[in-house]
């Protein structure tokens, strides 16, 4: 079983449609206990740092996806859902500290060269990581789906997967061990999307 934490403000109803279409048996999860018996869990996200923090931390779950994580089950983050990984986020003076699994913080584009903030729309990745288990069959060079104003700068290099170039390169998307976490949405992706969805399905039935 695939836990999907429904926090109240992600993207859920598009990576569950995701999910399901591609065969997994995924549930939504919003308490602790319901962590336990989940073979692997997503953190998708929309909207804004602090919100999302907030409201893992009033449903008990911060410290229930740091024991997970801590168990070696497969973890995907998306979007803020991967922004929550990280130690803090610049994003409206945010007071709130983040899951603190990877060091570094949550920066927001500088918008040079004219680029509108925030990315939305599609943009290449240039995969680091071939060996990234999510990347599997995917070419370096392909188009994802952004949405986002804010990105991660991991102190740690070695763990990004994939950059990606909008005004300034940054990490699209970490991998280390069994936590995964990419920027933009894999389940508004189209095929390579779904490609990568299904990489950490078929991690996930390991």
């Amino acid at each position: 079983m695939i836990a999907l934490i429904d926090y109240g403000a992600g993207n859920l109803h598009s990576v569950e449609k995701a999910l399901r279409y591609l065969g997994a048996d995924v549930r939504r999860v919003a308490r602790p206990s319901e962590l336990k018996e989940a073979q692997s869990v997503v953190l998708p996200g929309v909207g804004a740092f602090d919100d999302c923090i907030h409201a893992l931390q009033k449903q008990e779950l911060l410290e229930a996806c740091r024991e997970f994580i801590a168990s070696g089950r497969p973890f995907l983050g998306i979007c803020v859902g991967y922004q929550a990984l990280f130690d803090r986020s610049e994003e409206f003076n945010s007071c709130a500290a983040g899951l603190g699994v990877f060091r570094g913080p949550v920066v927001k584009f500088s918008g040079r060269d004219g680029l509108k903030v925030p990315q939305i729309g599609w943009n290449q990745i240039e995969i680091d990581r071939s060996d990234c288990p999510i990347f599997r069959q995917i070419p370096s060079g392909s188009y994802v789906y952004f949405v986002h104003s804010f990105y991660p700068q991991p102190t740690d290099e070695s763990i990004v997967a994939c950059r990606t170039e909008y005004g300034e390169t940054f990490a699209s998307a970490i991998w280390k061990d069994n936590v995964y976490a990419t920027q933009f949405h894999p389940e508004k992706s189209q095929k390579v999307g779904l490609q990568l969805l299904q990489n950490f399905v078929a991690l996930s039935n390991n």
